[in-house]
C-alpha cells in the first residue's frame, strides 16, 4: 500500500498529521503536508486510513 499527497491542492490542515503522526509531517517552509514512510506496516494503516477520511481537501490518498 502506497500513501500520497497531492502537493498542489493540499491545504496544509494537518489533519493527516493528527491522524497518523508516524506517516505524515508537515513542510516547514509552507505547512504542507508531507508523506514520510510511502508504504506504511500494517499496523499504521488505521491512521492513514483515518488521515484519508478527515482531510478536508481530500488529497491524502492510500493505494492498495
Amino acid at each position: 500500500m502506497t500513501v500520497r499527497i497531492d502537493q498542489t491542492r493540499c491545504i496544509g490542515s494537518g489533519q493527516c498529521v493528527l491522524a497518523a503522526p508516524d506517516v505524515f509531517d508537515q513542510s516547514d517552509d509552507d505547512g504542507l503536508g508531507l508523506v514520510v514512510v510511502a508504504e506504511p506496516s500494517a499496523e499504521l494503516l488505521p491512521g492513514v486510513r483515518d488521515a484519508v477520511d478527515r482531510c478536508p481537501a481530500q488529497v491524502v490518498t492510500l493505494e492498495e
